[in-house]
């Protein structure tokens, strides 16, 4: 049987190599994709019909709009869909951006396939909002784990939910994905998912616990019930995969947005349940046992004394 929890520090490296490559493409994107949900401001998704230039179409709305409208285009589903970002702006300005988008490349008005707006004040509110319930979502998780089991493993459940996400921002960064109200629902999707691995195989060691021989340590315990349920942990993932995976194929681009970091997030979640959240768990379970051994003993050795 393999040592999982003596190796615990080489399993970090995959999540953290992933989020440095977010952090790398954070800074190249110049910061998260926000969708207009987040950000406030007007999306226009339309139909090129061809190839295009994204500074063009930029150029194009700051010569042909009233107030000089500074816009963001980037490619969407294909690469002939041009999804607009800008500020929020009146109804006769969204007219004027895609009539000369419209005039410009020769398009239909059903060449516009969307076209939404929110204010800034509500983007602001959404982020508030996604921001409180997720804090609240994972303090609820803590409070639960640590009743059930004990604080360490509140703790060590939380450290793995946190690297979960951040492993899907980082997707988020990589992939350039808008960041919307969507990211707030795979994220929880993900977090849900992910905890119910974690649950299983801390009960399983809760179990074992019990029934531990005194020449078993609590290392080999943790590896023998991370083996006892990884099985289940896999079968269970790659049965879920597997839809999300279909959906992903057959889906169109909105499906694609969620499903993606979806995808990357219930591996995560697996990985983090099996390789880390356990065997940071036993680590730090067996330095506190060897801190209090340490302690008796000394405390001994002054009584003699």
């Amino acid at each position: 049987m393999k040592e999982l929890t003596k190796n615990r520090w080489k399993f970090v490296l995959i999540p953290a190599l992933v989020i440095a490559i977010g952090i790398i493409m954070y800074i190249v994107h110049g910061g998260f994709n926000f969708d207009v949900e987040f950000m406030g401001g007007v999306r226009m998704q339309v139909n090129m019909h061809s190839e295009f230039d994204n500074k063009e179409i930029v150029d194009l709305i700051q010569t042909n709009t009233t107030d000089t409208v500074s816009a963001t285009v980037q490619k969407g589903s294909t690469n002939e869909i041009a999804v607009i970002k800008t500020p929020p702006v009146e109804d006769n300005v969204k007219t004027e951006i895609f009539n000369a988008i419209k005039d410009k490349y020769s398009l239909q008005d059903s060449d516009l396939i969307s076209e939404s707006s929110a204010s800034a004040s509500f983007g602001l509110e959404t982020q508030r909002k996604a921001l409180m319930y997720t804090l609240l979502a994972i303090i609820c998780i803590l409070i639960y784990i640590a009743i059930r089991f004990e604080w360490r493993s509140a703790v060590m459940a939380v450290v793995a939910l946190a690297i979960n996400v951040v492993v899907m921002a980082a997707v988020y960064t990589i992939t350039n994905i808008p960041l919307n109200t969507t990211f707030i629902a795979a994220m929880l999707t993900v977090i849900g998912y992910s905890i119910n691995n974690t649950i299983v195989i801390f009960d399983r060691i809760r179990e074992n616990q019990k029934m531990r021989k005194k020449d078993e340590t609590i290392s080999a315990m943790v590896d023998r019930s991370i083996f006892e349920t990884m099985g289940r942990t896999i079968n269970s993932t790659i049965t879920t995969l597997i839809t999300i995976v279909l959906i992903y194929i057959l889906g169109v681009s909105t499906i694609k947005d969620f499903s993606l970091p979806l995808i990357v997030g219930i591996i995560a979640g697996a990985y983090t349940s099996i390789f880390i959240a356990s065997t940071f768990w036993a680590a730090w379970r067996e330095s506190e046992m060897k801190a209090k051994a340490a302690a008796a003993q000394e405390r001994k050795s002054k009584k003699k004394k």
